[in-house]
């Protein structure tokens, strides 16, 4: 009976779900043991036939999970309930099985093929979303809004370079994927303590043919009795990065949702219900559902940091947090990047409300405009900051736009002459410096990034 979240189907997609079956999991342990069996076979360690006939058999069309877990009740060892159930699968060359092996060759080479399988489908979703942010990004990127420190207005930004500083740092995230690959996808052929003795003088021709029939791209270089465990807690941490930054970019979309603001909101079906008490709710649930699943992610790292600290050449407890922590983790990113996807696929954006919002201060947030044309006319910054403060304290306690207040301060009009002037660098859409250029910058590197 389905318990957990993920095992009823709420998160992750089928695809990514599917990787992490039990049927899975089996099938990809059968496929190191007919990989080992063909190597072995190769450099002469078993007969050529034993391991034409064990790579054959080593599939769950001969080897069935029911069987396996009716081993594993009696033996206590889910390794060599395989290892039992492919033996029987294999008639009289069943004794060839398993051959120079320990239990995390095949568990921790298994892993590694379900990994590659799983990146895979996090990275074409990492793609996905940064063009679909590039696609926003390139339309908005002339699209005024005020920027925010603090909670407060700071100077007026673009929704463009709002998207392109997303991009940047998701296209960072597919850079330590990729480069992350060839230290997490490798997988281990060298016995019960890493010294390949039982291979008969041919561990490292064993373990290489093994990774190339597997087509990993890589093998512990020095092993204990399994692969060392930096690898996962790299990829956990990574994980916990991704998850972070679609975190962040659910926060920001949840408080420019807010009544409020109200300048950006997530998409809201036809027959969709926000509320079942208030009818007139149209709640960020999507992205709210990111912000909660990120906590799990994150939370992941600790127990990956935790496996790394094992005694001597390795004991058993990080096997038992793995089998949660490894499938939550790439299962629900693979949700998170899903929702991600959908909610700025079918973002609403109201480019009016942004520009009504920065006239809430009633020109204040343009004070850096102001003290920029000041200092550019020859006065010294410390004493036009200290004019153009006076001012705004003045703006804001008497509740006057600030161009009337300054168009009264006789410095200020001694040295702007023609209050068209003012006006001109009180437009928000006239301080946004580098903005569209920045903008275009980020798409043509992530393009050349992406595709090149």
């Amino acid at each position: 009976m389905p318990i957990l979240p993920i095992d009823t189907g709420r998160y992750g997609s089928p695809e990514m779900r599917r990787i992490f079956e039990e049927e899975s999991r089996l099938e990809k342990m059968l496929a190191v043991e007919g990989a080992l069996a063909l190597a072995n076979a190769k450099f002469g360690i078993i007969p050529e036939e034993a391991g034409r006939v064990i790579y054959e058999r080593a599939s769950t069309k001969f080897v069935k999970l029911e069987r396996v877990k009716e081993l594993e009740k009696v033996l206590k060892h889910e390794t060599f309930a395989v290892v039992k159930a492919l033996a029987e699968a294999c008639g009289e060359y069943g004794e060839y099985v398993h051959v120079g092996a320990t239990s995390n060759d095949i568990l921790d080479t298994a892993l590694a093929l379900q990994l590659k399988e799983a990146l895979n489908i996090i990275e074409e979703k990492l793609v996905k979303l940064v063009e679909v942010l590039m696609n926003l990004a390139e339309k908005h990127k002339m699209t005024v809004m005020a920027g925010r420190t603090h909670g407060q207005h700071a100077s007026p930004i673009t929704l463009g370079l709002k998207f392109a500083v997303w991009i940047r740092e998701l296209a960072r995230h597919l850079q330590r994927l990729r480069e992350a690959r060839r230290r997490v996808l490798v997988g281990k052929m060298s016995g019960s303590v890493g010294t390949m003795a039982a291979f008969m003088g041919k561990g490292w021709e064993v373990q290489e043919e093994v990774m190339r029939i597997l087509e990993l791209p890589g093998y512990e270089e020095a092993a204990t009795q399994i692969v060392q465990r930096d690898r996962i807690a790299e990829l956990i941490c990574l994980m916990a990065m991704i998850a972070s930054t679609l975190d962040r970019m659910a926060t920001e979309v949840r408080n420019l949702q807010r009544t409020e603001i109200m300048e950006i909101a997530e998409g809201f079906g036809k027959e969709q219900v926000g509320s079942s008490a208030m009818p007139h709710k149209e709640n960020p649930i999507v992205c709210e559902r990111v912000s909660g699943l990120a906590k799990i992610v994150r939370s992941l790292v600790i127990p990956a940091l935790e496996n790394m600290v094992l005694w001597h050449e390795r004991d058993l407890t990080n096997s038992s947090s793995e089998r949660f922590i490894v499938p939550e983790a790439l299962i629900l990113v693979d949700e998170m990047l899903d929702d991600m996807i959908d909610v700025f696929t079918n973002l609403r954006i109201y480019p009016d409300k942004m520009r009504r919002n920065i006239e809430l201060t009633k020109g204040r947030c343009l004070s850096e405009a102001v003290l920029t044309l000041l200092i550019r006319r020859g006065m010294g910054r410390m004493r036009a900051y200290e004019l153009i403060r006076k001012c705004v304290r003045k703006s804001l306690i008497e509740d006057k736009d600030l161009i009337e207040v300054l168009w009264e301060e006789p410095e200020v009009r001694g040295i702007i002459k023609d209050r068209k002037e003012l006006e001109e660098c009180m437009n928000p859409s006239n301080f946004i410096g580098e903005a569209p250029r920045i903008v275009d910058r980020v798409l043509e590197m992530t393009r050349r990034e992406l595709y090149s």
